[in-house]
């Protein structure tokens, strides 16, 4: 569900010892920018770690998915197959 300012929001409700508990979230929208050179992340590396990735929550956010080998790193080629399909 999203709210009038495009907050994806949630709403569940629980019932406890003491009442009924209502637990309310709301997720701002991510507004990015553009996505840094593989150069960038990498610091000039061969590949990107995840601690690297981090300094773009997308990539951050996708990294198990993007690092289809599970080596714990990703490519250029990774990075850009990614580019293209997000």
């Amino acid at each position: 569900m999203s709210s009038a300012d495009g907050n994806a929001q949630a709403s569940a409700q629980f019932n406890a010892a003491q009442g009924q508990v209502t637990i309310n979230s709301v997720v701002p929208p991510v507004n990015p920018g553009p996505a840094p050179s593989f150069e960038q992340l990498s610091g000039g590396g061969r590949f990107i770690t995840e601690d690297q990735a981090s300094a773009y929550p997308l990539l951050a956010n996708d990294f198990n998915y993007v690092d289809k080998g599970h080596t714990g790193h990703i490519s250029k080629r990774q990075y850009e197959d990614w580019l293209n399909k997000k």
